[in-house]
């Protein structure tokens, strides 16, 4: 497949090592583009449910073609996320071309997009961490018995359906939720001088302009790579919503290797790892 080339791809929630997580197709769009710059805008491993043991060969894929294009310079930004909030303690390091931090701002031909995960504006997550955590288990059992629904589903030659999309758009708490968390992210973003504001969080892809009577600002987010399989693109300045689903070619691109779902254990899981920031050149051998 002919790589298309993208100065900026930002992604968010994949939420690798849970069941509910689409690596096999996380990695075939991301072997079918060429980026510049790379920003992972959190949740990208849940930290949260990694004790579930689960964690398939085709993730590992997507773990080591990051590592491939840091090993190769290109810049990766890591911005953390709640369900990979163990990494906030090293916001600020650098590895290579990779580096850690809790948000960002970056420069766009004289314009600055604000980047961060977006979680900060969750009363959840600020007061009752533990009612998130049962919360995300919830969710990803959800997500479990949607894929038998719609394996039964394709079986009686229907289409699929998302339970938790259907859920979401039904209730006008979520739906609030959303609308809210969007308004305040444009509002700071307008009162700080900033032309975007780039979030993840809410599994929510999209692009709009929000105007307030103190300016205005595009409001982007990534989405997911659970329900929506959705990311942003920027090339020649201007931004816009890849989505996995309404991509032909990369839907029936067939690669044998991205087909394997074995499971590594933790032991084979870390020594995976380690090896590959060994051949990244991130860690050297004694």
């Amino acid at each position: 497949m002919k790589k298309r080339p993208v100065d900026i791809v930002v992604i968010s929630d994949v939420h690798l090592g849970t069941y509910g997580c689409h690596a096999k197709e996380l990695l075939k769009y991301l072997k079918s583009i060429k980026p510049k710059e790379v920003i992972l805008n959190g949740d990208i491993v849940d930290i949260w449910q990694f004790s579930k043991r689960y964690w398939p060969k085709s993730h590992m894929k997507v773990v080591k073609l990051l590592m491939e294009w840091i090993a190769r310079g290109t810049p990766v930004h890591y911005i953390t996320g709640n369900h990979d909030e163990l990494f906030r303690k090293f916001s600020g390091s650098s590895m290579g071309s990779l580096n850690i931090v809790n948000k960002m701002v970056m420069p766009l031909h004289g314009e600055k997009a604000w980047i961060f995960h977006g979680d900060v504006f969750d009363v959840t997550m600020q007061h009752s961490k533990w009612v998130a955590k049962l919360g995300a288990k919830g969710y990803d059992f959800l997500i479990l018995l949607n894929r038998a629904i719609n394996y039964i589903s394709k079986k009686m030659g229907k289409g699929p359906i998302s339970m938790s999309k259907k859920i979401k758009n039904g209730v006008k708490s979520a739906v609030k939720f959303i609308n809210d968390f969007e308004q305040i992210a444009a509002d700071i973003a307008i009162e700080n001088g900033y032309e975007y504001v780039i979030c993840g969080h809410i599994h929510q892809p999209e692009i709009r302009k929000i105007k307030t009577d103190k300016g205005e600002v595009t409001y982007l987010n990534s989405g997911d790579w659970i329900e929506n399989l959705t990311a942003l693109e920027y090339t020649d300045g201007k931004w816009s919503l890849y989505s996995y689903l309404e991509d032909p070619n990369v839907i029936n691109y067939n690669e044998d290797s991205i087909e394997d779902t074995s499971v590594l254990e933790k032991g084979e899981l870390f020594q995976s790892l380690l090896e590959e920031f060994r051949i990244s050149g991130m860690v050297q051998s004694k």
